[in-house]
């Protein structure tokens, strides 16, 4: 199982960022080591993969990256760096013998020559090693169809997955990749280089700053020697070799610094015709095809080549003069001194490690190793100048008489001399500070390089960044294969407002429009919001918008209008009458959301479906369904009557809605409030008094007696001379006078409810209490008219 990482304090608040803002890295091989390059980067629920390498110094599942350690299945994407086999080559094992079902992004370039090493890595391994084969050539064969090739400066967004290829400067193909992941910038440089070398185009800084930098170690704190410097002495070390009448082996990889090497033994043997005796041979089964390659992405490459290529004699500067492929060696003519460019690079087995058995023996010759030399590999082994070899290639062909090891093996005596003179195109110390520099990121993390390179380029980064502030310091981390770091990153959330709430820039708005809400429909896409309204959908979302009405009818057979009006305002308290609008006075609007029809039989309900639209409307239905067995509905429509239950209805006559209402009840309701402000200051107004007449000072009446009278008038009147009734009350009653301090007066009507007062501040007093009366004693001014 991975291990997970505790971050170093410096990050300080992590506790307070939410688990969702945490970036997850994980190594799954080039965690301190070379070799087996793989790894996850996890974020908001994307996934990442960066290359899928081999170890050179295993053979085998010993030599994948540690796969078991993740579920590939959560892969999204899978980023190739380059065609070298420490990056690529275990890409068909993921793609054919894994769960992985996600998409493989690689340049174009290095997709072309990709196809070839791999094919021709298979075939090898069948030959030496065909127990530990990892795949088949037909498993190649069928993954690659699946591989798609980008561009670079190409930007592609696949499952809000944001990546753009930039040039890395390694080999031809060779790309870094800034990636996004909503809002989180990251840059994987893989192996990169940052010098002006004869054909590839110098590693870019992106015009973006990224907030995280994932970078190679490879060569730790060393210095490399200059260009110009390096290439002489390399022509020192070849000339010296073959003027002791030796051969030069240089064990490069098929595609890389091979092409480098040989343009610059080319340009020197067309400068100096006493060498062009000696022969110059690049081994490799792909030499041919690989060439190809390379005369086709001329565009990929540096001015000089360009130039090469348009300017002059207009020769493909890839037709080499003094170059001769050789597919094999069987056939080779091994007589007198020649150079020879022979892969693979590590000496694990093929041409390389054939032709090092045979000439190793002898003095004169000497082994050049040119590029970087893998812990375990014979390259790295054999720059400790042993005396002997184990024979790999050779072995089957020494005999009885061979020389033997303690464990049986043959060895093969080493004579010649082992030279190092590192052509390999990744920065050195003062490169890749400078480039962590410029590029910017706030958190580096550290992979591609053996363990001491890698502490020690560490240390030196944290050093040079000791003098920044708290929060200018750049956090390093150099975590071990499957080992978890988990890093928080925090960003804010910014919604773009578009069409017709973006109609108005908030620069022309006032101060009241800039405090009110902003409503709309927020939509995310990718990982970038948006908010628009609900009519802008179509156009710059891409969302169809359907509003779906809904309708229901509930049976009603003995509840009329005025019992549901009751029970919904009971309910809801914000029941509006519509009839106006629908031309019927049995239609109410609850909480502008459900329309209430109250037809013959049943009530019908409509409202336009949504989550909150429908809870009103359930709520609505409940309240409906149980209005008629309802104790309150009940105790709220009866009325008393003066006829038997059993008599027939058709007999008796019919009475008045408003006949069971009783006016002296209202007339005490109001009475409460004036009495509730005012005291014993109010006393009714004797009978025939009228408005803006002078108030008489009668003697004063209870309103108790005022109520007594008011109500043997109201009783004695008749259901059909209700009117009359009323008329006569209001004549018993028609008012109440408020005195205070007995000099300031003020009467309030019941015909009109109006005040009568020159004292402005009682007049408005009394006149607030009487509106809160009006409201509170609703039925009474439906059943005055207005009163």
């Amino acid at each position: 199982m991975s291990a997970k990482r505790k971050l170093d304090p410096a990050v300080g608040e992590e506790e307070l960022i939410d688990e969702s803002d945490h970036l997850t890295f994980l190594c799954l091989g080039g965690g301190n080591e070379v070799g087996r390059s793989c790894h996850i980067l996890r974020y908001k629920g994307k996934t990442v993969m960066l290359d899928a390498g081999v170890h050179p110094a295993y053979e085998g599942l010993a030599g994948l990256p540690f796969y078991d350690q993740f579920d590939l299945s959560a892969v999204d994407v899978l980023l190739i760096s380059h065609f070298h086999l420490d990056h690529a080559a275990s890409l068909p094992y993921v793609m054919t013998k894994t769960n992985f079902r996600g998409r493989v992004f690689m340049t174009h370039p290095t997709k072309a020559i990709y196809k070839w090493l791999i094919q021709d890595s298979v075939r090898v391994g069948n030959v030496h090693n065909s127990p530990d084969n990892l795949y088949t050539e037909a498993d190649h064969l069928s993954s690659y169809s699946r591989i798609e090739a980008i561009d670079y400066h190409t930007t592609l967004t696949h499952a809000g997955i944001s990546i753009t290829p930039y040039h890395a400067g390694h080999v031809l193909g060779g790309a870094m990749f800034f990636i996004e992941i909503a809002g989180l910038k990251i840059l994987f440089t893989g192996d990169y280089s940052r010098e002006d070398d004869r054909h590839l185009v110098s590693a870019e800084v992106p015009h973006q700053k990224p907030d995280l930098l994932i970078c190679e170690s490879t060569y730790g704190t060393a210095t490399h020697m200059p260009r110009l410097e390096k290439e002489a002495r390399l022509m020192k070390m070849t000339t010296e070799i073959l003027n002791r009448g030796g051969r030069v082996l240089m064990p490069v990889f098929a595609l890389g610094r091979a092409q480098e090497l040989l343009l610059i033994l080319d340009e020197y043997w067309e400068k100096h015709p006493a060498y062009q005796s000696y022969p110059i041979y690049y081994a490799s089964n792909l030499a041919r095809k690989c060439m190809d390659v390379y005369r086709t992405y001329i565009n990929t490459m540096n001015d000089k080549i360009k130039r090469a290529m348009f300017e002059g004699e207009g020769r493909n500067p890839w037709d080499f003069r003094w170059v001769r492929s050789l597919k094999t060696i069987d056939r080779f003519e091994d007589v007198g001194g020649c150079v020879m460019l022979a892969s693979p690079g590590m000496l694990q087995n093929g041409v390389s490690r054939e032709l090092l058995e045979r000439w190793c023996p002898d003095p004169r010759n000497g082994l050049v190793i040119t590029g970087y030399s893998v812990e375990g590999t014979m390259a790295k082994q054999i720059m400790n100048e042993p005396t002997e070899i184990p024979a790999v290639v050779t072995a089957n062909r020494s005999g009885s008489t061979a020389n033997r090891g303690v464990d049986g093996q043959v060895m093969v005596p080493r004579r010649c001399s082992v030279e190092e003179l590192s052509f390999a195109a990744h920065v050195d110390y003062a490169q890749n500070s400078g480039f962590i520099e410029e590029v910017g990121a706030k958190v580096v993390i550290l992979v591609h390089g053996e363990q001491n390179n890698m502490g020690r380029l560490k240390s030196a980064l944290l050093s040079k960044n000791s003098d920044r502030k708290d929060k200018d310091k750049v956090k390093i981390y150099n975590p071990k294969n499957c080992e978890e770091l988990r890093i928080p990153f925090k960003a804010d959330k910014i919604a773009k407002v578009v069409g017709k709430l973006a109609q108005k820039p908030p620069g022309t708005q006032t101060l009241a429009l800039k405090e009110q809400l902003l409503t709309g429909v927020l939509v995310q896409n990718d990982f970038k919001l948006s908010l628009m309204t609900p009519d802008d959908l179509r156009e710059y979302a891409g969302l169809t918008t359907t509003v779906v009405s809904c309708r229901q009818k509930i049976p009603m057979r003995a509840a009329g209008v005025g019992l549901v009006r009751w029970s919904l305002d009971n309910m809801f308290g914000a029941v509006v009458d519509e009839g106006v609008k629908y031309k019927s006075g049995n239609t109410f609007k609850i909480m502008d959301t459900v329309t209430v029809r109250c037809r013959k039989g049943y009530v019908e309900l409509e409202w336009v479906g949504n989550m909150l639209n429908d809870g009103i409307a359930d709520a609505t239905a409940a309240v409906l369904m149980g209005l008629e067995t309802s104790p309150a509905a009940v105790r709220h429509s009866s009325t008393t009557h003066t006829h038997a239950h059993s008599s027939d209805l058709s007999e008796i006559p019919e009475t008045s809605p408003h006949a069971h209402i009783r006016h002296s009840d209202r007339i005490e309701r109001v009475l409460t409030f004036l009495e509730a402000q005012f005291g014993d200051c109010v006393t009714p107004l004797p009978p025939g008094s009228q408005p803006a007449s002078s108030p008489a000072a009668l003697p004063p009446k209870s309103i108790a007696e005022a109520t007594t009278t008011a109500t043997a008038i109201t009783d004695a009147g008749a259901p059909d001379e209700e009117m009359d009734v009323v008329q006569e009350m209001r004549e018993v009653v028609p008012g109440v006078q408020i005195k205070i301090d007995n000099n300031i007066v003020a009467n309030v009507w019941f015909e009109n409810l109006d005040v009568e007062c020159r004292n402005e501040s009682l007049k408005m007093r009394v006149k607030t209490v009487v509106e809160r009366a009006v409201e509170t004693v609703a039925p009474f001014v439906d059943l005055l008219g207005g009163y």
